[in-house]
C-alpha cells in the first residue's frame, strides 16, 4: 500500500458525483492512517471557501463539509494556484490550513516515492 495518496479533484457541482467521489475518497484514507494530499482544482476549487461546500448536495452523500473537516484534520488540502486566480481567490479568502500551490509542487507530490496519485 502508498504511503501517499495525493488526489486531485478538478469537479466540483458540475460533476457532483465524480466530486463528491473524489472527498469520500480523501476521508476514508485520512480515517485509514493514509497521508493524503487533496487537490482542489477548475470547479472543485470554490470549495477552498469558507462556506461553499455547505451548498453542495448530492443524494445519499456523505455531507462535504464533514468530509472537508475529516480531510483538513489529518491531511492537506490545497488550491491550484491558476484555478484560484481565475476565480479571483486569495490566500486571505481560503479556509484555514488550505495552502495555494501550483502545478510544479503537485507534480514534486505525485512523483515521489510510495505515492498514488487518483484524479477525478
Amino acid at each position: 500500500m502508498a504511503k501517499k495518496l495525493v488526489i486531485k479533484v478538478t469537479a466540483g457541482a458540475d460533476a457532483p458525483e465524480r466530486c463528491s467521489q473524489a472527498f469520500t475518497v480523501a476521508a476514508v484514507a485520512v480515517a485509514s492512517g493514509v497521508e493524503v494530499s487533496l487537490w482542489l482544482t477548475g470547479e472543485s476549487a470554490w470549495f477552498a471557501l469558507p462556506g461553499r461546500a455547505a451548498t453542495f448536495e448530492l443524494p445519499h452523500a456523505a455531507p462535504l463539509p464533514e468530509l472537508i473537516e475529516s480531510i483538513r484534520s489529518a491531511g492537506r488540502i490545497t488550491l491550484c494556484t491558476q484555478c484560484a486566480a481565475r476565480r479571483d481567490i486569495g490566500e486571505k479568502d481560503v479556509l484555514e490550513g488550505v495552502r495555494i500551490a501550483g502545478a510544479q509542487v503537485f507534480v514534486s507530490e505525485a512523483m515521489a516515492d510510495d505515492v498514488q496519485a487518483l484524479v477525478y
